[in-house]
């Protein structure tokens, strides 16, 4: 049992390490490492010699910099490729990109965040990084509303406490009660937007992806910057292009409509 037990911290131990490495801070000295992941030096060095061994970090040569290595990609392309959203979503949410110029994306939730499974872009949302596996939050975002609308007031409010509905821009919804009158729009239309509520200069369309239950298991998005997506001449467009794809995928899921999951419940 003893050593169950420190096998099992050692794995713990090793994805603090892993995790410690971020979009913002992707090179990391030992120290760093051991810092950000609350372990001694020794302990945080000799982990990521181990890791090193396995090529689920690097060194730099000439640095000394620790980095997450590109054998994790590996990994991370078996798990995309069994997870039913992403192959029912991808060749979809491909076409809709290269039709509308814009990018689109498909997330899932994790916890109290979004997950992105799939991020494409369009010959007018270029970006310089990929998005795939990262974390946004959920009421700052058109993909995030939508997965919230899987999710009654009382549950979302149990999900993201008040004071967790930070603001990162001056439009961002920090409130419960806006939150619900979107949401409220949401099902009425099929679709949410986004305006400059995570970042400035940035808009998005989002819509639910349902399962065979009817169950909110997934969301897609067309993005990019307010100048490409032009809202107030593309709103139209975009939505319904946006509904289309979403219903899509949901059909592909096993999604036949909403009498049909009511049926199924």
């Amino acid at each position: 049992m003893a050593t169950e037990v420190g096998n099992n911290q050692s794995v713990e131990r090793a994805f603090a390490v892993l995790s410690a490495f971020t979009g913002g801070q992707p090179e990391l000295r030992v120290s760093d490492v051991a810092k950000r992941a609350g372990l001694g030096l020794s302990t945080a060095s000799r982990l990521l010699t181990t890791l090193e061994s396995v090529g689920a970090v690097e060194r730099d040569p000439v640095s000394g910099l620790y980095r997450l290595g590109l054998d994790l990609v590996t990994y991370a392309g078996i798990a995309l490729n069994q997870n039913r959203v992403h192959r029912a979503a991808r060749q979809l949410s491909q076409e809709l990109a290269a039709r509308l110029g814009l990018g689109a994306n498909v997330a899932v939730r994790r916890g109290d965040t979004l997950c992105y499974l799939l991020n494409f872009e369009g010959a007018k949302a270029r970006r310089n990084s990929v998005l795939i596996g990262a974390h946004n939050p959920l009421h700052a975002t058109g993909l995030g509303k939508c997965l919230l609308s899987g999710l009654s007031p009382a549950q979302r409010r149990e999900l993201l406490p008040a004071d967790q509905l930070v603001g990162y821009t001056p439009h961002t919804l920090t409130d419960h009660q806006r939150l619900d009158a979107e949401l409220d729009q949401l099902a009425a239309h099929g679709y949410t937007k986004e305006v400059e509520e995570l970042a400035f200069s940035r808009a998005c369309v989002a819509a639910p992806i349902r399962d065979q239950a009817g169950e909110v298991v997934a969301a897609l998005s067309v993005s990019g910057p307010l100048s490409a997506i032009d809202l107030p001449q593309r709103e139209d467009e975009l939505s319904r292009a946006v509904v289309e794809t979403a219903d899509s995928i949901s059909i592909a899921l096993g999604y036949a409509g909403p009498h049909a999951a009511g049926a199924s419940a």
